[in-house]
């Protein structure tokens, strides 16, 4: 799914009303009527309902909605805030409408002193700015935002809040903001919303498809999409019946050190489960046994250090390499990583205490192989570019890194950037709260190992993996409350996730 930016959302509805065509009114009752059935869904049948319009076409979809509601049987309060007496043709339409009806209560507010009352059990619906605002909000309109933020309403923004871009929110004050309950997108979700200091500002977010024309969607071009479970069971590859373990392709994982040899048990089991045909897993001598009792699928290459990794050398037979997981930043371990990195011309995943030592040396980044994949969580990537303030600038910096650096960047999170070496930015749409737990990042890298050695490129298996890896978190949860996952539950979910995903798509071979 595109993430278009807010002027070419614009122009995907004029592409819209002249194509398909259908008037503008009209489409603002469609997008209007998507919301509304919405609120039929989640709003109990004796909810009250304040209704703020601005006098744009958001406003619009407001006052659309507010006749809905109405006629639906809800009691609904309606204000157009028209300060500067002058509505958008569409709302001004709307306007005359809504004044025709009487199973509600409406009003038009040019008094910019005026404070709706509104209680604590009421909805609000927030239509008085939409994806066309440009500049920070002012008064009379943050005075009104401040008091239904305060109100303890359940608020209800229409395809943004009001006083929030849709991209960069650097230069804003979240509290000059709706803070939304609810944010009802249209056809989209905005690129603001997947940033966690605006969590508060969009709260819990929908994207409701309205119609807008498919062609026009096609031809626009963005850097930003957002991962849906039919475009990722297309990159599943077929399992075909006269495979063997050979085809599938012979990884080699290295990492561990004394006390953390239990993330290469994590990276190594979901490695396994996630479709690899062999793997060879470089652990500290003292690590063997645990590593051949806890997982007999893997065969085990023992270092010479007792409690360290000292030398990495992969075998010609190997198609991808991990490092990283539990293995510190000693010097032998930092030798071991860098040898590696001179010797290796297979894809890797390079992961955690891998990622703090290339951030002591990034003159080493040169080294790192085509096809490689970094997965760093924020504050590891800060160590590796240096600090952000904000989602939106780690993210802008993260895409310089990957295209100068010739990587592929999994910038963990909520909603998980994938990052290719031309500058595309995939987010990832699976995954929980239950997820962020010891462990979770190790099994993330297994999945990635897998896919990279069975020949899945970088951001194909990026975005796969993380997909996948959300999808288990996902299905773990159907079950097992959010402060019991485990990593190990992950792991033993990817089964299932595996099959879901490649439910969604006609390619059913096993």
């Amino acid at each position: 799914m595109k993430i278009p930016a807010s002027y070419q959302i614009k122009a995907i509805d004029t592409y819209t009303i002249e194509h398909e065509p259908i008037s503008s009114v009209d489409l603002m009752q469609r997008a209007a009527g998507t919301a509304a059935e919405w609120l039929w869904q989640h709003a109990e049948y004796d909810t009250s309902f304040k209704v703020l319009a601005g006098n744009g076409n958001n406003g619009g979809d407001a006052l659309v909605i507010a006749m809905l509601l109405a006629t639906a049987g809800f009691k609904v309060e309606c204000f157009l805030f028209n300060y500067s007496q002058k509505l958008s043709p569409d709302c001004a339409f709307y306007r005359d409408e809504i004044a025709k009806k009487t199973d509600l209560r409406f009003t038009e507010i040019t008094d910019p002193g005026f404070l709706p009352e509104v209680k604590p059990d009421d909805w609000v619906i927030d239509g008085l700015f939409g994806t066309g605002l440009n500049r920070p909000l002012k008064e009379p309109f943050v005075s009104l935002i401040r008091h239904i933020n305060a109100s303890g309403a359940t608020v209800v923004s229409i395809d943004i809040p009001s006083g929030f871009f849709g991209e960069d929110n650097q230069q804003n004050n979240p509290e000059h903001c709706i803070h939304a309950t609810y944010t009802l997108s249209f056809q989209f979700p905005k690129l603001a919303f997947l940033f966690a200091e605006n969590s508060k500002v969009v709260g819990d977010w929908q994207v409701l498809p309205i119609g807008l024309h498919p062609q026009a969607i096609e031809k626009c071009q963005t850097a930003y999409s957002f991962a849906t479970g039919e475009e990722m069971a297309q990159l599943l590859k077929p399992r075909d019946r006269f495979a063997h373990k050979g085809t599938f392709g012979h990884a080699l994982f290295a990492g561990g050190s004394k006390g953390k040899m239990g993330a290469v048990v994590l990276a190594a089991r979901s490695c396994l489960r996630s479709g690899v045909g062999l793997l060879t897993v470089h652990i500290p001598a003292s690590g063997n046994d645990i590593l051949q009792i806890s997982v007999p699928e893997a065969m085990t290459i023992p270092d010479e250090g007792e409690n360290i990794i000292t030398s990495v050398l992969p075998g010609e037979k190997i198609n991808a390499v991990g490092i990283g997981c539990g293995m510190g930043t000693s010097t032998e371990a930092t030798q071991a990583l860098h040898q590696l990195l001179q010797t290796c011309d297979k894809p890797m995943v390079i992961d955690a205490d891998a990622l703090n030592i290339l951030a002591q040396h990034p003159e080493w980044m040169k080294l790192i192989p085509a096809n490689s994949i970094l997965t760093p969580h924020p504050a590891e990537f800060d160590r590796l570019a240096g600090k952000s303030t904000t989602g939106y600038e780690r993210l802008e910096k993260a895409r310089d890194f990957a295209v100068k650096n010739k990587v592929t960047v999994v910038l963990k999170g909520a909603y998980t950037a994938v990052i290719n070496t031309d500058g595309e930015i995939s987010f990832n749409s699976t995954g929980n709260p239950g997820m962020a737990t010891a462990g979770s990042g190790d099994t993330l890298t297994g999945i990635l190992l897998a896919l990279q050695a069975q020949g899945y490129n970088a951001f194909d298996a990026a975005r796969l993996g993380v997909f996948l890896h959300g999808l288990a978190g996902d299905i773990a949860t159907r079950t097992i409350a959010f402060e019991s996952i485990t990593a190990g539950d992950i792991t033993a979910s990817l089964g299932c996730a595996f099959n879901e995903l490649r439910s969604q798509t006609s390619n059913k071979h096993n």
